[in-house]
């Protein structure tokens, strides 16, 4: 599997918690990476760069995930969004999906998930 030419946005106020996650897709290749610290500019990006795929928190300033989700599904119904975060409510978790995620996974990161997650959307390529 190659992840060349694939685009990823990873959007987390955290610098720290965006570079554990591309530490972990590394280890299936070497995809564009194209970071964002708040919802607002995850939008402005998804919407120059039209990424692939998306890893966005649900707790940021400015914007927060759910309200990104909304918007970018708004523009790109198809958006392949994946929340990762420690907010893991029923309530937080049933909005994320609602709003038009399509996986939530529960930091801190299990790397299984994240090979899962690459690996069932990026296998062939």
């Amino acid at each position: 599997m190659t992840l060349e030419n694939v685009k990823i946005l990873i959007c987390d106020d955290s610098i720290l918690a965006r570079k554990q996650l591309k530490d972990l897709i590394l280890k299936h290749g070497s995809p564009v990476f194209l970071e964002a610290s708040n919802g607002q500019d995850a939008i402005d990006l998804y919407k120059k760069e039209a990424p692939d795929l998306v890893f966005l928190d649900i707790v940021m300033p400015i914007k927060d995930g759910n309200a990104a989700i909304r918007e970018i599904v708004s523009f790109d119904k198809n958006a392949d969004i994946i929340i990762a975060s420690s907010v893991g409510t029923q309530s937080e978790l049933k909005a994320a999906i609602e709003a038009g995620a399509k996986d939530f996974i529960q930091k801190p990161l299990n790397p299984s998930q994240i090979d899962y997650i690459i690996t069932s959307r990026f296998e062939g390529r």
